[in-house]
C-alpha cells in the first residue's frame, strides 16, 4: 500500500507518566505509568526505522547502543543510531550526552559499578524545540520532565550501564565494550535547505526532515519507506487521513496535503536527502 496508518503500542515504564501529551489519552490513575508509545509497521521486523514518543518523569538509565558492526558481531541485525526532537521540557530538564572528559574502559566500568558515572557525564540543559542526534556508542541518559519524539534505527538493543539503584539488569560487559569514550560532539545538521524544509539528519543511517504545512510531493525510490510524523496539524496522503499524534508510512510517489498550521517530521533510510 502507498500509505499505511501505523498502529500504536503503549509501553509501561517505571520512569513514565500518567499525564502524557495532547493527542494521547492518559493512563488511569491506578495504572502503571506510560513511558513510550511506539508506532508499529504491519511487519515490524522488516522496518529499518522505528518511531517513538517518550514521556519521562524520572531520569532514564545511563546506557549506550551498539553500532551495526558491533551488533552483527553479537548476532543482531543492526545497531542503533537515534535522535530526539524535544516537544516539551520542564525548566530543569537535561539530557546527558557523553563523558565530560575522555574516559578509559576501566574507569567507565568502575564508575558504573560504584555509582559515580552519573556525575562524569555532560548533562545538557534542554528546552522545547531542541534537537539532539546520538550515534551508536554514545553514553547517554534522557532526563526527567521531557516529552520527545525519537527516530531510531529499528533495534531494541540497549546496554544499561547505570540505573540509579533500580532493580533492573545492567549490561556492563557489552555496554563498556561498545562505548564511545570521548566527549560528545554536536551533530552538524544541514538546516533549512528550502522554504519550509529543514534537514535535521543527513546520514549515516537515515535522513530526518522537518516540514511546514501545505501541499508537497513525496517521491521515494522503489523499495524505500518514509515515516511521516505529524507533530501538529492534520491532512491526507495517498487517501489516508492523519493527524498529530499519529504516524503514517509512505512509499512511491504521492501528494501530501497538510493543514497550514502543520509541523511535520519525515524520516527515511539513507545517507543523503532525496
Amino acid at each position: 500500500m502507498p500509505a499505511t496508518l501505523l498502529a500504536t503500542k503503549r509501553v509501561e515504564k517505571p520512569w513514565g507518566r500518567h499525564h502524557l501529551f495532547p493527542g494521547f489519552p492518559d493512563p488511569a490513575p491506578d495504572a502503571e505509568p506510560i513511558g513510550e508509545i511506539w508506532f508499529q509497521s504491519p511487519h515490524p521486523e522488516q522496518s529499518e526505522l522505528l518511531i517513538k514518543y517518550l514521556f519521562t518523569s524520572e531520569k532514564l538509565s545511563v546506557q549506550d547502543h551498539p553500532s551495526d558492526e558491533e551488533a552483527q558481531k553479537r548476532g543482531l541485525p543492526r545497531g542503533k543510531d537515534e535522535c530526539w526532537t524535544i516537544l516539551a521540557a520542564e525548566p530543569e530538564s537535561t539530557i546527558a550526552l557523553g563523558p565530560l572528559q575522555p574516559i578509559t574502559r576501566e574507569e567507565l566500568r568502575a564508575s558504573a559499578e560504584d555509582g559515580s558515572l552519573e556525575h562524569k557525564l555532560d548533562w545538557k540543559p534542554v528546552k522545547a524545540g531542541d534537537f539532539f542526534y546520538s550515534h551508536s556508542g554514545v553514553i547517554h541518559a534522557i532526563g526527567a520532565g521531557l516529552t520527545l519524539i525519537e527516530v531510531q534505527q529499528n533495534s531494541d538493543t540497549t546496554y544499561r550501564l547505570f540505573d540509579y539503584g533500580r532493580p533492573r539488569e545492567l549490561h556492563l560487559d557489552d555496554g563498556v565494550a561498545v562505548a564511545d569514550l570521548e566527549p560528545y560532539v554536536d551533530y552538524p545538521s544541514p538546516g533549512e535547505v528550502a522554504p519550509g524544509r529543514i534537514i535535521l539528519v543527513e546520514g549515516p543511517k537515515f535522513v530526518l526532515e522537518r516540514w511546514t504545512g501545505g501541499a508537497r510531493e513525496i517521491a521515494l525510490p522503489e523499495g524505500t519507506t518514509g515515516w511521516l510524523v505529524p507533530i501538529r496539524g492534520e491532512g491526507v496522503v495517498a487517501g489516508v487521513e492523519w493527524k498529530a499524534g499519529e504516524c503514517v508510512t509512505v512509499t512511491g510517489h504521492e501528494q501530501l496535503h497538510a493543514s497550514n498550521d502543520a509541523d511535520l517530521l519525515f524520516a527515511y533510510p539513507g545517507q543523503r536527502r532525496l
